[in-house]
């Protein structure tokens, strides 16, 4: 029972996370999604490359997570066609399960055909992981080559974490088109 004490002190926590992002502007997206690129390109050998030849890609500089056994991320960020801004997105996630911890990082996600790419499209307003596809985490090693063989049609990279997260969950994540000033 003292487990159901935490429960709104988490819940606090998440929806503080998601409130601290939901105010960014425009040109703060951009600035901190050019910062993550940069980044990116820097820690991940053939990162550039890879995205160049991507369809589409979607920066999240700046995704926060919190969970004690409830939890829950968020974070604000650009699509990208062509090296050009087209749209901004929220992701959000709920999870319940054995977690604890609290985290940050930046994520991008690469669309490497044109089916994905026009499937996250076609549902403009909001698209779930769980239910419309499927998005496959990319592992590498820092001291090789990113190989841009395309063998997932959407392909996610995390990277620049700071915190500790440990889970065994259930999570649903949705991402939802948002119009900052």
């Amino acid at each position: 029972m003292k487990i159901l004490k935490f429960i709104p002190i988490v819940l606090a926590m998440i929806l503080s996370l998601s409130t601290v992002s939901v105010a960014e502007s425009k040109s703060e997206i951009e600035n901190d999604a050019n910062d993550a690129l940069q980044q990116f390109y820097n820690e991940v050998n053939g990162g550039k490359k890879y995205l160049e030849k991507a369809n589409a890609y979607l920066i999240f500089p700046d995704i926060k997570e919190a969970g004690f056994f409830v939890g829950g991320k968020y974070g604000e960020g650009v699509l990208r066609i062509g090296n050009t801004s087209k749209a901004y997105y929220s992701i959000t996630s709920a999870s319940i399960g054995f977690q604890m911890g609290v985290q940050k990082y930046a994520m991008i996600i690469a669309f490497t055909s044109d089916a994905s790419l026009n499937k996250f499209l076609l549902n403009d307003d909001e698209w779930e992981t769980d239910v419309d596809g499927k998005i496959a985490m990319a592992e590498w090693n820092s001291k090789e080559e990113l190989d841009p063989k395309y063998e997932e049609s959407m392909v996610a990279f995390t990277f620049d974490s700071t915190g500790l997260m440990g889970s065994f969950t259930m999570e649903g994540t949705k991402f939802k088109r948002i119009r900052p000033d």
